[in-house]
């Protein structure tokens, strides 16, 4: 059933590499739990203990609020095609904004997106994978490009108003230092 590992597997990475899907989840030590979903092609194993992941512009940026306060993440991959697997990377995370050297040493991992909004760097200290026999078959269609579309289509100056009017604040209030 499931194993408890201090790194990610060849194997492993190879699952992850896969996934359309993945799960983040994040809290602060008040306030509401955040998990997200996420898509495209926006994840990264660097190393067996590293990942880095590319968040885009969305409806809110409670992954950045809560990463301020308390910086333990967790991030869930599901099979939903093949063999079971439910696997959870657990860690202590940074964000990094276009301001910031490290968002430039990083970015060139990711295909150009004007939604860009952070990357979020992941040191991994414990691995988690468990049976997943109840995570149901899915068959993967294709991925929305709806968010891509509509980010293009406003451009940075825009992204950059809406980040101002809409990114500033999690949903409990707290400084997201989208605007530095």
């Amino acid at each position: 059933m499931g194993k408890q590992l201090d790194q990610i597997t060849p194997e492993l990475k190879s699952f992850i590499e896969k996934q359309p899907l993945f799960f983040v989840g994040t809290a602060a030590s008040d306030g509401r739990v955040n998990v997200s979903p996420k898509g495209t092609d926006s994840f990264r194993v660097i190393d067996q203990n590293k990942i880095v992941w590319l968040n885009l512009t969305g409806s809110g940026n409670e992954t950045a609020a809560h990463l301020i306060k308390n910086n333990r993440m967790t991030i869930m991959f599901c099979a939903f095609e093949g063999k079971p697997i439910i696997l959870r990377l657990y860690g202590k995370a940074k964000i990094y904004h276009k301001r910031d050297i490290e968002f430039t040493n990083y970015s060139h991992l990711f295909p150009d997106n004007t939604g860009a909004r952070q990357i979020i760097e992941m040191d991994v200290d414990l691995v988690q994978t468990s049976c997943g026999f109840a995570v149901p078959f899915m068959d993967y269609k294709e991925e929305r490009t709806t968010l891509n579309d509509w980010s293009t289509k406003q451009g940075t100056a825009k992204i950059e108003e809406y980040w101002k009017n809409r990114n500033t604040l999690s949903i409990d209030g707290f400084d997201t230092k989208i605007l530095g």
